[in-house]
């Protein structure tokens, strides 16, 4: 799977998020229209996350889409070419 630990971050930001309204799986699922199974593999970085699921989580957990998607995700430094 592409960008693996991106998907753990997300997925470990998502859960935090989560938590600290005090919800389960369950009620993140129906509150975005989405199913338990899906959550779970969102938080568990099995499941790339579409789109449309994005503004679903965005508007159920009432956080602009933007602020969802701010999390703070592995670190990647440019790579200097030798002789430049």
């Amino acid at each position: 799977m592409k960008n693996e630990v991106v998907l753990q971050a997300f997925g470990q930001y998502l859960r935090q998020l989560r938590e600290a309204r005090g919800w389960s799986q369950q009620v993140l699922a129906d509150e975005a229209d989405v199913s338990k199974p899906t959550v779970y593999r969102i938080e568990t970085a099995r499941y790339s996350v579409t789109l449309d699921v994005l503004v679903s989580l965005a508007q159920a957990l009432e956080i602009p889409l933007a602020e969802l998607v701010s999390f703070a995700g592995p670190v990647s430094y440019p790579v200097e070419e030798p002789g430049r």
